[in-house]
């Protein structure tokens, strides 16, 4: 194996958490934000990409991917350097799921949603996926840049609420919501599909488009997109308050603090 081999432990239900432990000289890379405690022994370092390239433009290069798909600059490599197994925990950043993928069980690559990469093994790649037709690109929204993992070790990433695995068997079709899709294998085609009619387009409240994966492969579907959250969040706390049925109206938002 290419990558460092880790071991992890998952903590919590609906508020996840994953600790990687690691032996003596092993690394573990991780996006910025993402850190939640370490042992003594682990030293932290701050690099351009995700920490596999050697020369300056190579990492200036991989850097500039990760800007397109709206990651930072750097990422964080937590190695420990002492001679003992020592222990580094990463959080999800909202309610949802963290997903252990091992890659050299997946094809040695994944795609996945540009927001979703929590941490993995050093050596994994991270970099950036394009939908190649012209449909995908201009009409997939939250699908159309996406990350890939490559490499054989432990990947992790975050799905919002539950998450929900299929195995597609070869040829059969899955219609999604571009924003519940967490990732795929390589091996599923991938492709950006109108919903049709003037009603559903106008009224449907589902969006104009939605994906479309066909098997054979492997696809992680999360129930609550964080794009989806956020939005009801704006349009409660903007718009007025629906009083669900409450006789006091305007007076019980008074009586309640509001």
């Amino acid at each position: 194996m290419n990558n460092h081999e880790i071991d992890y432990k998952l903590f919590g239900e609906e508020m996840q958490c994953v600790e990687i432990e690691l032996d003596p000289q092993e690394a573990v890379v991780a996006e910025p934000g993402s850190f939640m405690m370490m042992t003594d022994g682990i030293q932290m370092q701050t690099l351009f990409g995700d920490g596999n390239q050697t020369g300056f433009m190579s990492k200036l290069f991989t850097a500039g991917k990760r800007l397109l798909t709206g990651e930072n600059l750097f990422m964080t490599v937590y190695t420990n350097i002492s001679q003992q197994k020592r222990q580094v925990t990463f959080a999800a950043p909202y309610a949802g799921k963290i997903i252990p993928m091992d890659l050299s069980h997946l094809g040695h690559k994944i795609i996945c949603q540009k927001d979703s990469f929590l941490c993995a093994a050093k050596g994994v790649q991270v970099g950036i996926e394009f939908q190649k037709k012209l449909g995908t690109g201009l009409f997939g929204g939250e699908g159309f840049i996406m990350q890939k993992l490559e490499g054989d070790g432990m990947a992790f990433v975050h799905s919002g609420g539950h998450v929900i695995e299929k195995a597609l068997q070869a040829g059969e079709l899955l219609k999604i919501d571009t924003g519940c899709i967490v990732a795929f294998t390589s091996d599923v085609n991938y492709d950006i599909q109108f919903v049709g009619g003037i009603k559903n387009t106008l009224f449907g409240g589902e969006g104009v488009f939605y994906a479309v994966l066909r098997g054979p492969g492997k696809v992680w579907i999360q129930t609550l997109p964080i794009s989806r959250l956020a939005g009801r969040i704006l349009s409660y706390g903007s718009g007025a308050r629906k009083e669900e049925g409450s006789l006091l109206g305007g007076l019980g938002n008074l009586l309640d603090g509001d």
